[in-house]
């Protein structure tokens, strides 16, 4: 996770609590940099002080919230007034701690933030098989292990795996994926199937990747 604090003794302290908990801990000292890493290291949650230097905690979660980070943002600040938690709230940070606060609460805030987070992702994982895509962080998993993938064969990915069980023409698959129709020449539909077969290491016994004749491709449980 990351800590975005301009207060050393803080965010020292906070790095050491929740690296005793387990969990591996980047700190940024200022608003600019903490966009920076976040953007960069993909943490599972932010923790960012409001009273930041050179990018404010308000301006921080909102710029990030613009730019598709989707991971929780718990917000610290020393201001008391409604309106300050409203502003931190609206830009989408997701809760908001008044300091001074304990330690033991904010432990307690973390783990309810990411426990909510993992029950959000695992009701929009799509699964077929022993295949696992999140369409929130982009990431196939098959048996547990990562399938690194181009963008056009993630999306032709979860095309297939949205419509699991039922067949999809070449046209449509070209549409979606293409966002164009195909060339008549043109192969670049089983091009990608194939490329997905052999990253996916798909069998001729058990395909999940099945050929449908006179019509297009599906994938199959």
């Amino acid at each position: 996770m990351l800590i975005v604090e301009d207060d050393e003794y803080l965010s020292s302290v906070l790095s050491r609590i929740l690296v005793n908990e387990g969990f591996r801990v980047l700190t940024a000292p200022d608003g600019e940099t903490g966009l920076a890493t976040a953007l960069d290291a993909q943490p599972d949650l932010v923790i960012l002080d409001v009273g930041l230097p050179r990018r404010d905690g308000v301006d921080l979660t909102r710029t990030l919230r613009a730019r598709g980070f989707g991971a929780p943002m718990l917000m610290l600040t020393a201001r008391a007034a409604v309106s300050d938690r409203v502003s931190g709230l609206d830009a989408g940070a997701d809760d908001y701690l008044p300091k001074p606060f304990e330690y033991s609460e904010l432990l307690a805030r973390v783990k309810a933030l990411l426990r909510r987070a993992s029950m959000a992702a695992a009701s929009t994982q799509l699964r077929v098989r022993d295949i696992v895509l999140d369409p929130l962080t982009r990431k196939v998993e098959r048996d547990g292990k990562a399938v690194d993938l181009t963008q056009k064969e993630y999306a032709l990915l979860e095309y297939l795996m949205r419509n699991e069980g039922r067949p999809v023409t070449r046209q449509q698959i070209a549409t979606i994926v293409w966002k164009a129709a195909p060339e008549p020449e043109t192969n670049v539909v089983d091009v990608y199937i194939n490329y997905l077969r052999k990253k996916l290491r798909d069998s001729r016994e058990q395909p999940l990747l099945q050929t449908v004749r006179g019509v297009g491709y599906m994938m199959k449980e």
